[in-house]
């Protein structure tokens, strides 16, 4: 039997960006992907990515925002760093892991009244959703 691809998502704090991408990479590849997201540091998990996800049909607010380990690296085939922080702090990975760097806007950080805000979340969730998709098919292959 074919080992599943693991996937990680890795962000600063693993609050929106990485558990937005797992979110849909879980929704997208099912069992055939191992997926998982980390932080560089643990924020807890940003109540605005679940509601936005949730608008989609996707409950993410089960999912634990932790900190990165070595013990996630090993076996990992590729690591998406979803910010530049977490790109620039990558630890070295294992030898055969694959890295990709997606520079992703924090929609965390916008301003404006609320709707202004959820308004650069959901812009954030489709970008990811279709950068996952993309992802999700080349792995499948």
């Amino acid at each position: 039997m074919m080992k599943r691809p693991k996937l990680l998502f890795l962000c600063t704090g693993n609050s929106c960006r990485s558990q937005m991408a797992e979110g849909w990479a879980r929704h997208f590849a099912g069992e055939q992907i191992e997926v998982q997201s980390a932080g560089i540091e643990a924020h807890g998990k940003n109540p605005r990515a679940i509601a936005v996800m949730r608008e989609v049909g996707i409950d993410i607010s089960g999912q634990e925002s932790t900190r990165l380990t070595d013990e996630m690296l090993e076996g990992t085939d590729l690591v998406v760093s979803v910010c530049g922080h977490a790109d620039e702090n990558c630890p070295l990975l294992p030898p055969g892991t694959r890295k990709v760097h997606w520079p992703l806007e924090d929609p965390a950080r916008a301003t404006g009244t609320e709707e202004e805000i959820m308004d650069v979340f959901r812009a954030a969730r489709d970008d990811i959703r279709n950068r996952v998709a993309a992802l999700v098919n080349e792995l499948g292959k």
